[in-house]
């Protein structure tokens, strides 16, 4: 009786142990065929469809967790995954050493956590390169564009010294300035050919001749280049011989002084940055004035005692 009674014993605690075994077994067996599949979507690198595959199973097979957590995680980090996330796969590694303490996949997974803190820290190294790469490559381009700037101005001056020694050789130097008062306009002239012309401005009263001291007038007639000033107020100086004779005479009759220091000039020192802007308005106290490159310019081609006429 007591051996019937203990065969039934164990066999009542066989089927319960088989009542509680077979979920799990099931459970296991079950699971496999849905890693195997996420494991062909990896091997093939379909990336998002194994993670996406994953995601299933660890929602349905919970005990397959830290398995599937670490797959999940060497995806995420994989280098051919185009859409890699080093901060997603640390999330997996952490999240399996949590809430799997005992699982075989633990030390695998804070070695993995290592390995992504030192890569992560090279590429922000590597970034930290490259910007500074782009900045020098940057600096060497701004560098290259201010050198063909550089070598475009000094084109530019060779061929204006280039054009100048054309004029003088094949025409020498200035013969006769002419000045045209209404038309704001100064020509250079040599053996009746121009060699150039300067737009100017005149005296702040500039209808009509200068008639005495301090009228504001540009005179009217024929003079010459009777000396220069090099420390002029104004940017390089020209004098004119006025007063002429004829100029006296008037001056003379109506009882006035005629006025002098009639010069051929430049802006005056330090606003040379006006440039020909000077040109809008007449400024000069009876001058005839020029951009202080021009001035430059027409000292070098007038010699003293260049003929200058002043016309209305």
């Amino acid at each position: 009786m007591c051996k019937k009674q203990s065969r039934r014993g164990e066999h009542r605690f066989f089927f319960f142990a088989c009542i509680i075994i077979a979920p799990i077994l099931m459970c296991g067996c079950s699971a496999r065929p849905a890693i195997k599949e996420a494991n062909e979507f990896s091997s093939q690198g379909n990336y998002k469809a194994s993670l996406s595959k994953y995601e299933q199973i660890i929602a349905r097979y919970p005990a397959e967790g830290d398995n599937v957590l670490f797959e999940m995680g060497l995806i995420y980090a994989f280098p051919r995954n185009q859409q890699k996330d080093y901060q997603k796969s640390l999330e997996c590694f952490q999240k399996l050493i949590k809430d799997y303490p005992g699982s075989w996949y633990r030390h695998d997974s804070e070695v993995m956590i290592a390995l992504i803190d030192d890569v992560t820290r090279k590429d922000r190294g590597i970034i930290t390169q490259q910007t500074q790469i782009e900045t020098l490559e940057q600096e060497v381009k701004s560098k290259g564009n201010e050198i063909i700037t550089q070598q475009q101005r000094i084109e530019a001056l060779e061929q204006e010294v280039k054009s100048k020694a054309f004029v003088i050789q094949n025409y020498g130097s200035t013969d006769k300035i002419l000045i045209e008062k209404k038309e704001r306009r100064l020509t250079l002239i040599s053996k009746d050919k121009v060699l150039k012309m300067y737009k100017v401005a005149l005296g702040g009263n500039p209808n009509g001749p200068k008639e005495r001291e301090g009228d504001n007038k540009t005179p009217e007639g024929t003079y010459v280049i009777d000396s220069r000033n090099k420390d002029s107020r104004y940017h390089l100086s020209l004098h004119i011989s006025y007063p002429n004779e004829e100029d006296k005479k008037r001056a003379k009759e109506l009882g006035v002084l005629p006025g002098g220091d009639i010069m051929i000039h430049g802006i005056k020192n330090g606003f040379g940055w006006i440039d020909r802007f000077h040109t809008q308005v007449d400024w000069t106290e009876g001058c005839i004035a020029v951009t202080d490159g021009e001035i430059e310019e027409i000292d070098k081609l007038v010699p003293d005692g260049t003929v200058v006429e002043i016309r209305p």
